[in-house]
C-alpha cells in the first residue's frame, strides 16, 4: 500500500509539473461540450435559397412570402435566368432553387394547378430531406387556405414539383464516403506530423540537424514532402474503395481534384507542425490533436449542416481547413464542377497554408528546446 501511495504521490508531481498536459484535461471537455453543445443541431433552418421568378405577381410573392416566414428558407439571391439558378446551387451559394413560371398566376385563377419547381442540392442529404418535406409541406397548407376561401374548387392549386439535383436516390455513401476522406487526411496529417516531430525531439535526433547548415524551412519541406505523398497515396486507396466498393459516381475531373487536393493537404500539415512546435511531449501533441480533430469532424458541415448551427459557430467553422475541402471534394465528386465554382474555397486553403507554415518556421527554433 506504501508503495502505491508513493507511485501515486510521484505522478502527481510529474502532472503537477507539466501544466500544460493538466490544463488541457480540464479545459479540452470543458470548451467542446459547450462549442458542440451550441453547434450540434438537426433541424435545419435558413437555408440559402436563390428564386426565379418569371411571374412576377402578387400570387407568386405571396407564396415566396410563404416560404420566407416558414423560417427554413432565406432568399439570399434572386436569378434572372435558369443558367444564373444552376450556377448559384453549383457554386453552393445556394442549397435550393425556386422557379415560378410565366403563367402561375394565371393559373391560380383559372382553377388549374399553378406548377412550382423547386430544386434541392442533395448532396447534403440533412439539408435536401429537410428542404423536400417544407416545400411540399408549404404547398399543401396554402392550397388549403385558398380552398377554404373558394369552396368551389378542389384538388390542389400548388403544384410543388421538387427536383432533387446531384444524389436524387438520397444514397447516403455518396454524401458520405467523399468526407470520410476529408477526414482520414485530416486525422492522419495533423497527428501523425505532430507526433512525429515531436517523438524525434524526445528522442534526440535533432541533435543532428543541429550541428548542420539546415535552415529552418528548408527543415519543415523536408519534414512535410513524405507525409504529402503519403496523403495522396491514401486519397487514391480511398477514391478507389469509394468507386469499387460503394459505386461513387466521379462526376468532375480527377486530375483537379488531386491539384485542389495539395492546399489542404498543405493547410493539414501546416497545423500539425505548428503543434509539433508548441507540444513538450507526445502526449500533449496527441491532446492537441484531438482539439483540432473532433472540431473539424462537428464544425465543418460532415455529419451536421453548418446552415443549422448559430452564426458565431459558423463563423468558427470557417478556421478550420476541412471545412472548406468538404465543398471541394463533394463539388468535384457529385456535383462535377471545378476550379471556377471553388475559387473562394481554395484560396481559403492558400490562405491557411501560408499562415500556419510560416508560424511553423517562425516557431522553429534550430537548438534543443
Amino acid at each position: 500500500m506504501r508503495r502505491i501511495l508513493a507511485i501515486l504521490y510521484k505522478e502527481f508531481l510529474q502532472m503537477r509539473r507539466d501544466r500544460m498536459t493538466l490544463g488541457m484535461v480540464f479545459m479540452l471537455p470543458l470548451v467542446q461540450l459547450l462549442l458542440f453543445g451550441y453547434a450540434i443541431q438537426t433541424e435545419v433552418r435558413h437555408i440559402p435559397t436563390v428564386v426565379f421568378d418569371q411571374s412576377l405577381s402578387a400570387e407568386s410573392r405571396d407564396l415566396l412570402d410563404s416560404f420566407s416566414a416558414s423560417g427554413y428558407f432565406d432568399i439570399t439571391s434572386t436569378a434572372g435566368s435558369y443558367a444564373e439558378v444552376n450556377a448559384a446551387i453549383d457554386s453552393g451559394k445556394a442549397k435550393v432553387g425556386i422557379i415560378f413560371p410565366p403563367d402561375f398566376d394565371r393559373s391560380l385563377k383559372r382553377g388549374t394547378p399553378a406548377q412550382v419547381q423547386v430544386i434541392v442540392d442533395a448532396s447534403d442529404n440533412m439539408v435536401a430531406n429537410q428542404a423536400i418535406a417544407v416545400a411540399n409541406a408549404i404547398g399543401l397548407l396554402k392550397t388549403q387556405e385558398i380552398l377554404a376561401q373558394r369552396m368551389t374548387i378542389s384538388g390542389p392549386l400548388y403544384d410543388i414539383r421538387v427536383r432533387p439535383w446531384y444524389n436524387p436516390d438520397g444514397i447516403t455513401a455518396y454524401y458520405m464516403v467523399p468526407a470520410i476522406l476529408g477526414i482520414i487526411v485530416t486525422m492522419t496529417m495533423v497527428m501523425m506530423t505532430s507526433i512525429g516531430i515531436v517523438r524525434e525531439r524526445e528522442r534526440g535526433t535533432l541533435e543532428q540537424l543541429i550541428v548542420t547548415p539546415v535552415r529552418p524551412y528548408e527543415l519543415m519541406i523536408g519534414k512535410i514532402l513524405p507525409y504529402i505523398a503519403l496523403g495522396y497515396l491514401q486519397i487514391t486507396v480511398a477514391l478507389l474503395v469509394a468507386v469499387s466498393v460503394f459505386d461513387v459516381p466521379i462526376r468532375g475531373s480527377l486530375l483537379e481534384l488531386y491539384l485542389l487536393t495539395l492546399f489542404f493537404i498543405t493547410a493539414s500539415l501546416g497545423l500539425g507542425i505548428l503543434i509539433s512546435n508548441v507540444a513538450k511531449t507526445q502526449m500533449q501533441a496527441i491532446q492537441m490533436s484531438f482539439f483540432v480533430f473532433l472540431p473539424s469532424i462537428m464544425l465543418s458541415g460532415f455529419l451536421f449542416p453548418r446552415e443549422a448551427m448559430p452564426q458565431i459557430i459558423y463563423y468558427i467553422g470557417n478556421l478550420i481547413p476541412l471545412t472548406y475541402y468538404l465543398d471541394i471534394i463533394r463539388g468535384v465528386v457529385l456535383k462535377g464542377i471545378g476550379f471556377p465554382y471553388l475559387v473562394g474555397q481554395v484560396t481559403s486553403l492558400l490562405v491557411f497554408s501560408v499562415v500556419l507554415l510560416t508560424l511553423s518556421v517562425l516557431k522553429f527554433k534550430k537548438k534543443i528546446v
